[in-house]
């Protein structure tokens, strides 16, 4: 932390706005350690703190804004994209998609207090149509909160901070080691559960091919689409005789299916 601080008084606010760009346009380079060291720089007057929450701000709805930009006019495959390198694509857009269709551009207010939702909600704005005024207002109004609490934690707890950096640097490579530790855990544990997600999901799985010989036979299954609203609107081709289920009315729908028949659900 104080190698981070003595970076911040030497490249002052350039670094803010790039650090802060560089991790919401997708890089795993997390800006909330830097907005906390300005804050504390700024405490101690080598820094304008006013200076600091306006340029990560700026620097926030700037990557948001391309992102919501690619997701108007790529749509799906920008998700895919970058789900596809998330900790848990597995159910990253099915959650992102969830969180949205719940709150709609206000859900931009938090996003970035979210794992995983941060990256993935402009795109997500950007592909349901969301008028570009609407997402600059709820986007920079969430920018603001998150880069708001990072400075003024610094802010606040600048004493504290500066302690715990005298007290990192004493320990050296040891708090290297540890912080290496828990992020490998925090790996292993994410990779293990999709292992178990795979496992369960090749064990159920239905073929395109063993599905069309189904359908062929005297007794073919019921095939429920459970895709979400906002996946059906994206890509709106279905299975012939598909029945769509709404996942929020599941209980009241799946008693209405036949019991006497296989049932085979499909989604995005």
């Amino acid at each position: 932390m104080r190698a981070l601080v003595a970076s911040i008084v030497r490249y002052g606010l350039p670094l803010v706005f790039g650090n802060v760009f560089l991790e919401q346009i997708g890089l795993p380079i997390p800006a909330l350690p830097t907005l906390i060291g300005a804050g504390a720089v700024a405490a101690n007057g080598k820094l304008s703190a006013l200076a600091v929450l306006g340029l990560a701000v700026a620097a926030s709805v700037a990557a948001d804004t391309i992102w919501f930009l690619l997701g108007r006019a790529k749509g799906d495959r920008v998700l895919k994209t970058l789900c596809r390198i998330s900790l848990s694509p597995d159910s990253c857009v099915k959650e992102t998609e969830s969180l949205f269709e719940r709150r709609g551009a206000p859900s931009l207010l938090y996003a970035k207090f979210v794992p995983g939702f941060s990256t993935v909600a402009p795109p997500m704005a950007g592909l349901m149509r969301v008028p570009l005024a609407t997402f600059l207002l709820f986007d920079s109004a969430g920018a603001l909160l998150w880069a708001g609490s990072g400075v003024a934690a610094g802010l606040v707890f600048h004493d504290a901070i500066d302690r715990a950096a005298a007290l990192a640097e004493g320990l050296g490579f040891w708090a290297v080691v540890a912080a290496g530790l828990a992020l490998a855990a925090f790996i292993g544990m994410k990779w293990r559960e999709r292992r178990r997600f795979y496992r369960r999901l090749r064990l159920a799985r239905v073929t395109v091919a063993d599905l069309k010989a189904l359908l062929d036979g005297e007794e073919s299954p019921i095939v429920v689409d459970v895709r979400s609203r906002s996946s059906a609107l994206r890509n709106p081709r279905r299975i012939p005789g598909a029945r769509h289920i709404d996942m929020d009315d599941a209980d009241a729908a799946v008693g209405g299916l036949p019991r006497d028949r296989d049932i085979v659900l499909y989604c995005t």
